[in-house]
């Protein structure tokens, strides 16, 4: 298995900015809760499928579809990767006299054994904290701030406990932002496929499949299959690119992916993860071969993909760094067109939303 090169590795960064694609998002479209909160089921959600005319498999288009509507709308020998990494519990809350929760996301294992963590007072991050600041958390553990990241928002810090995941199990809660209101337990931020915990934030895009929508992938002939990629926290405040996290794919989807390719068969991501995942995979005997380590990829148009034909994904927010791997999936102009689809049919948007797939 290759071990991937990472910022920390030499690896060139492409530090692309955000995305051009701009519009203004209703906070009626935001999703608060669950869609089980809603009066729905996990796949009770809504698909919108933005198909381009290079897919020799369908017209070109936008439509408008249920989730369990997926397995009719993807072909016999489609491969859907999707990511088996586990959501932590990863926000603490701090003790504060000023009147205003404060709390640490923890974010992502760093190559270099530290962690990456973000402060928080309320809503907002909280730019306060200096290199050598000691924090106390709950449970008698210190968190002392190292040096900030190249991001500035984030900080590299080291605890005085070493199994950081037990330690959140312990006193973390799931990590919530202000457009939800309340704090929901840790198995609504759980998909399907959550084997190995590390994500700081659920991989969203998996959160509508069952074992039932799996079984009927099965049935229809899609070869389902895993990478693992650990997401850290968003950045819905700065949009910046992605950082380093870590992520795996193991040899039987390197195969598996190689062997779709070879085929002329759609590989479907399932999540801006997933893509990050297949696409830092070197070059194999196949398409990718198998490979693990931290990866800093950044997909955009003029770097384009090289295994991915097809994403599952919710909806991102304006000018988001991510709708530029969606451009490099897509094209400009469809993701545009499901874009203007999306706020004109009232889509929901954030980790309990709707979602949508680009062929």
């Amino acid at each position: 298995m290759a071990e991937a090169k990472t910022a920390d590795g030499g690896a060139p960064i492409d530090r692309a900015g955000p995305s051009s694609i701009d519009f203004s998002l209703p906070a009626a479209l935001e999703a608060h809760e669950p869609p089980e909160a809603r009066g729905l089921t996990r796949d009770g959600v809504r698909l919108l499928v933005g198909r381009s005319p290079r897919d020799g498999q369908g017209a070109g288009g936008v439509s408008h579809h249920a989730f369990r509507e997926l397995p009719d709308l993807l072909s016999p020998g489609d491969v859907l990767v999707v990511n088996r990494s586990g959501t932590l519990p990863a926000a603490v809350d701090l003790p504060d006299d000023r009147g205003t929760q404060r709390a640490v996301h923890f974010s992502t294992l760093a190559p270099d054994g530290s962690w990456l963590v973000e402060l928080r007072r309320g809503a907002d991050p909280d730019p306060s904290g200096q290199p050598g600041d000691r924090l106390a958390l709950p449970g008698g553990v210190d968190l002392v701030l190292r040096d900030r990241h190249v991001s500035r928002r984030l900080w590299h810090a080291v605890l005085t406990v070493t199994d950081i995941p037990r330690y959140l199990a312990a006193y973390g809660r799931p990590i919530r932002y202000g457009y939800v209101a309340e704090q929901w337990p840790l198995e609504d931020y759980q998909t399907t496929f959550a084997t190995i915990p590390g994500s700081a934030e659920m991989p969203s895009a998996g959160r509508p499949f069952t074992p039932e929508i799996v079984t009927r992938l099965v049935a229809r002939g899609v070869l389902v299959v895993p990478v693992t990629l650990h997401t850290g926290v968003a950045s819905a405040e700065a949009h910046e690119p992605p950082y380093a996290e870590w992520f795996d794919v193991p040899d039987v989807t390197a195969r598996v992916v190689s062997d779709a390719t070879d085929r002329g068969a759609r590989v479907v991501a399932v999540g801006t993860t997933v893509v990050r995942a297949l696409e830092s995979a070197p070059p194999g005997s196949g398409t990718i071969a198998a490979a693990h380590g931290w990866t800093d990829v950044v997909v955009t148009p003029a770097r384009g993909v090289r295994v991915v034909s097809g994403l599952l994904t919710g909806f991102h927010e304006p000018r988001a760094s991510h709708l530029q791997m969606l451009e490099a999936i897509a094209g400009t102009e469809l993701v545009r067109a499901c874009y203007a689809a999306a706020l004109d049919g009232g889509y929901l948007w954030h980790e309990f939303g709707d979602v949508n797939l680009l062929i």
